[in-house]
């Protein structure tokens, strides 16, 4: 499994609010995409910086979200061009499934 982080260091603070109503307008764009089972929006406290967490099955199907439309896109929406890191994630607790997953 493999865990990405986008962060947005953001060009002035926004709210809570802001961030939310945001996130709602973008989130429909990530139902369905293939390998992708989970994503966390991000808001600083400071307002300063957004981002999101990604829970994929594999890198290749992470990369392929992370295109040159995807950050121009993140880039309109935020004013800021995003930053990608990728984690492996060798074990997940899952408590509301009450099960810990271990990758081969």
């Amino acid at each position: 499994m493999i865990t990405a982080v986008t962060t947005f260091k953001l060009p002035k603070p926004i709210t809570r609010e802001e961030a939310r109503s945001i996130f709602l307008s973008t989130a429909p764009i990530y139902r369905g995409i293939q390998g992708l089972f989970r994503k966390t929006y991000l808001l600083s406290e400071d307002g300063m910086t957004a981002g999101g967490i990604y829970f994929w099955d594999s890198r290749v199907e992470a990369e392929a979200l992370y295109t040159d439309a995807w950050r121009a896109r993140a880039r309109e929406k935020y004013g800021a061009d995003p930053i990608v890191t990728y984690f492996e994630s060798p074990v997940v607790v899952d408590n509301l499934a009450q099960q810990i997953v271990a990758d081969d």
